[in-house]
């Protein structure tokens, strides 16, 4: 028999797919949701941040820069306003606070979201976690009520046991002293 046609893939994928296309649309509903809940602040930070993080920013400033030089040397035959070029380096110092400022605040709402999308991964690992091994137990138990041997392995007996997060937590905690990592952050 032949390879299955696209029809056929795409007819035993549409469980999987209806499931894909859900999350996918709970996601985007979500993002949706934080975009209209953001402040008019943080709106104009992101605004901000992202037209100065364009190219088109680059081009502006780099137009502005070149004919201020320029005017102020004398080239273009119109009188200099700025010789020393003082007052550019106080509108761009001035520029770079404000700049640093919006970047600031986007990356803390960014970092926020973030902080936010891995404690869902968290949950969504833990409750996984959770699921798979009471279907090791069922499996297992049913396996050995078949007195099928292998469901005597002690290996399956370790993965039908609970994990404990805080657990898993103070072994990666003690590994990184052990590496040395602690101590590199602490210094921070």
């Amino acid at each position: 028999m032949g390879s299955p046609t696209q029809n056929e893939t795409d007819h035993a994928n549409a469980p999987e797919m209806k499931i894909v296309t859900r999350n996918i649309s709970a996601l985007l509903e979500r993002t949706k949701e934080e975009q209209r809940r953001k402040t008019f602040e943080e709106r104009l930070a992101d605004s901000i941040t992202g037209f100065t993080g364009s190219m088109l920013f680059v081009y502006i400033h780099l137009t502005m820069f070149v004919i201020w030089i320029i005017w102020n040397l004398g080239w273009l035959g119109l009188k200099p306003f700025d010789e020393s070029f003082v007052v550019l380096a106080m509108f761009a110092s001035v520029e770079a606070i404000f700049l640093s400022t919006f970047v600031l605040i986007s990356q803390n709402r960014m970092n926020a979201e973030a902080d936010r999308r891995a404690e869902l991964n968290l949950q969504v690992n833990l409750l996984a976690e959770h699921e798979i091994t009471r279907l090791i137990q069922l499996t297992t138990a049913m396996a050995k009520k078949m007195d099928i041997p292998e469901s005597y392995d002690a290996e399956i007996d370790s993965l039908a046991k609970d994990v404990r997060p805080e657990q898993v937590l103070e072994t990666m905690e003690q590994h990184r002293k052990e590496a040395g990592l602690e101590a590199k952050q602490d210094k921070k």
